[in-house]
């Protein structure tokens, strides 16, 4: 059997519009924004971008629709490197998002229709075992409808892949799918929803931390935004603090930047708290920007990064 190489993700494009203003409106209510940006995004999508961009061989599956949006995306995967196995489809839209920025913190609200990437199913992941099955990385989240991404990460754990899940948006989650991550990478929301409490404290992240190992998962991570990262498996814990690449500008994709950048990390054989130092470099660069997939840093600006930390 040749030797597993490459990383392999699974998800969503959404074309991505930006809108930053000092607060959301109230219903009925109009208010005037301070700026305005139109971009390739969606979760699986700028996953696959960071990580092609970080240095990783990446292979992209997904569905668009047959139109500008769709053109868009498959721009984007060119430009990055990303093989895109990326179906087109006539009579439904491709995918997009609503982000509201905050102009003053650069945080970020989202509102997602996955358009045809919500017709990803078990069948999209069949049509591609030889790449996933071949892969030493398989990625995903959820995005598109959950069977899919479940599907995925059974093939890829039954051929020896390193799986790695990402459950986003937040939402409640089979027992039976802990079982299949190597990796389980959720923000503070998607922890608290998963583990049923408040992820606050460093006390409340470690407990979060360990539920989600004792589960079934061999290694849990949660991100941690500006406090960084946290990493747990079995007999070791640690936080790992965020890097700094200058002002923040704009937090949507930097939970995308990090995984694609982890998941690049290891696929050339890091360490995992090497990895996670890794995917926060590649973060840290990438909320100095504006926008999500174009935002995402190169190998150099990452190792220039880490180089100087």
């Amino acid at each position: 059997m040749s030797e597993k190489s490459g990383i392999v993700i699974l998800g969503i494009f959404a074309a991505d519009t930006a809108y930053k203003a000092k607060r959301l409106p109230h219903m009925a209510e109009t208010l005037m924004g301070s700026g305005f940006t139109l971009g390739p995004g969606g979760k699986g999508s700028n996953q696959a971008v960071a990580a092609a961009k970080a240095g990783g061989k990446v292979t992209f599956i997904s569905r668009v629709g047959n139109d500008p949006f769709g053109e868009m995306a498959l721009a984007a995967y060119a430009a990055a490197g990303v093989k895109a196995n990326v179906m087109k489809m006539d009579g439904v839209s491709s995918g997009a998002a609503f982000i509201f920025v905050d102009e003053v913190t650069g945080d970020n609200a989202i509102i997602v229709a996955p358009g045809a990437s919500g017709l990803i199913g078990v069948e999209d992941v069949d049509a591609n075992r030889a790449e996933i099955e071949s892969a030493a990385i398989f990625m995903t989240q959820l995005e598109q409808p959950l069977e899919a991404a479940m599907h995925g990460l059974s093939m890829a754990k039954r051929a020896g892949a390193t799986t790695i899940f990402n459950p986003a948006p937040a939402r409640a989650i089979p027992d039976s799918i802990y079982g299949l991550c190597d990796f389980i990478v959720p923000n503070e929301v998607e922890a608290a929803e998963l583990v049923g409490h408040a992820i606050e404290s460093d006390e409340q992240v470690r407990a979060a931390g360990r539920a989600l190992v004792e589960r079934g998962a061999k290694a849990a991570i949660i991100t941690l935004g500006a406090r960084g990262a946290f990493y747990y498996t079995e007999g070791q814990c640690e936080f790992v603090p965020a890097f700094s690449a200058g002002s923040v500008i704009d937090t949507t994709g930097a939970g995308d930047a990090f995984l694609g950048g982890f998941a690049t990390a290891i696929s050339e054989g890091r360490a995992p708290i090497d990895a996670v130092r890794f995917g926060s470099a590649t973060a840290a660069i990438a909320v100095t920007r504006p926008g999500t997939a174009p935002a995402m840093p190169s190998r150099a600006e990452i190792d220039t990064l880490l180089c100087s930390a």
